[in-house]
């Protein structure tokens, strides 16, 4: 199976599974990775999904020897993104853990997650600008609102390799861990969102993604819906326990 999905309570983990082709991602696996996702973001019970790649490998991209074959990558206007999954638009956060290469698709598989958790010896890199392949899963769109005009085009038209260091520095990556524990460290991070209030949770990340491209008084008003919703979920009785002495000094509440 070239995509498998764990799950440990509220903690959904993507699996991709392709070692032999470094986790690159034909049309198949494409197809798994969306249909995963969907699943996770439709499960009531499932609060935070962690994408990672088995092998030590996150993603080298699209699987370019499967091009022109009955296992190409989907390139259409309509339906789901080449690699899968980048066109969603999820309900739940998602955070990837990036081991190895997160590279072409693979970067785009990256920065569609809301957080990226990388090990030190990651690299990232738009690699295909080498082959003459474009990026047509969210690159274009994403790294410039992650890292900024700037540094996007220069990975853009370079295509360099950009280490962990100077990721977490450039703000693509938020957090670097030791070689091996990026899941864990992922599923831990998971664990702890998904301990949080997840309606207001929720409200302010959907605020947060929908806000681009609005101007700043429909954008401040789309949070006020958002959270209007979270005060009659249980915000006002949060504020109560608060006022009460719990959650203080930044402790548990």
């Amino acid at each position: 199976m070239s995509v498998r999905v764990e799950r440990n309570g509220p903690v959904t983990t993507v699996i991709l599974h392709r070692p032999e082709a470094r986790n690159a991602v034909d049309g198949p696996t494409a197809a798994a990775l969306a249909a995963a996702f969907r699943e996770f973001d439709a499960d009531p019970d499932a609060a935070v999904a962690v994408l990672w790649g088995d092998g030590g490998t996150f993603c080298a991209g699209a699987d370019l020897k499967g091009l022109g074959t009955e296992r190409s990558n989907q390139a259409t206007p309509e339906g789901d993104g080449p690699m899968g999954p980048t066109r969603m638009r999820l309900s739940k956060p998602v955070i990837a853990a990036v081991s190895g290469y997160a590279v072409a698709g693979g970067l785009e598989l990256a920065i569609w997650a809301d957080m990226r958790i990388a090990e030190q010896d990651s690299t990232f890199g738009v690699f295909c600008r080498r082959w003459g392949v474009p990026l047509i899963d969210g690159g274009t769109v994403r790294l410039p609102r992650i890292i900024g005009a700037g540094r996007a085009m220069d990975l853009i038209l370079t295509g360099r390799a950009v280490d962990a260091t100077e990721a977490l520095q450039m703000g693509l990556v938020n957090r670097v861990v030791p070689v091996g524990e990026s899941r864990s460290a992922a599923e831990e991070l998971a664990a702890q969102l998904a301990a949080l209030p997840q309606t207001c949770l929720r409200s302010d990340r959907m605020s947060a993604l929908e806000q681009e491209g609005l101007d700043e008084p429909a954008a401040v008003a789309n949070e006020f819906q958002h959270g209007v919703r979270a005060l009659l979920d249980g915000a006002l009785d949060g504020a109560a326990r608060f006022a009460a002495g719990s959650g203080r000094h930044g402790q548990p509440s």
